[in-house]
């Protein structure tokens, strides 16, 4: 495991493949952001659109508020130790700062954009190439 290889204290950046279109300015963002602080985070981006909740029948249940909701991207940036110490303790979690959450420790969102956005379905495949194809990615 690589984390064999690395100081407790080193940082680890996990990003997904599924984000190809992730930017030198974002990155360089979020480690400006976290480089200081005790704790790491993530890219993500505020909610925008309306969430709604669905029932069981697929009806709308309730309008969500998205009031303080923020999309989840990556990469998060974590110290090792305590992302081993996460993973272990939350195997089950969706992403790395979910893990860290659930050791009491609170991840900072580090503002993003859209374009890092998670190649989900086969139209985002287009989308990314555009943007990799035309240069907006830098």
């Amino acid at each position: 495991m690589l984390a064999s290889e690395l100081e407790l204290e080193d940082w680890v950046l996990v990003h997904d493949a599924a984000r190809p279109c992730l930017s030198g300015q974002q990155l360089s963002h979020l480690l400006d952001e976290l480089r200081k602080d005790d704790v790491g985070g993530l890219l993500a981006v505020p909610v925008a659109d309306t969430l709604k909740r669905a029932d069981a029948m697929q009806r709308v249940a309730h309008t969500e508020s998205r009031a303080g909701l923020w999309q989840a991207q990556t990469p998060q940036m974590f110290r090792t130790g305590l992302l081993v110490q996460a993973l272990q303790s939350a195997p089950n979690v969706t992403d790395e700062a979910s893990a860290i959450e659930a050791l009491g420790f609170k991840p900072k969102l580090v503002s993003s954009d859209s374009s890092n956005f998670k190649v989900t379905y086969p139209q985002d495949m287009q989308l990314a190439g555009l943007l990799l194809q035309h240069g907006k990615i830098k």
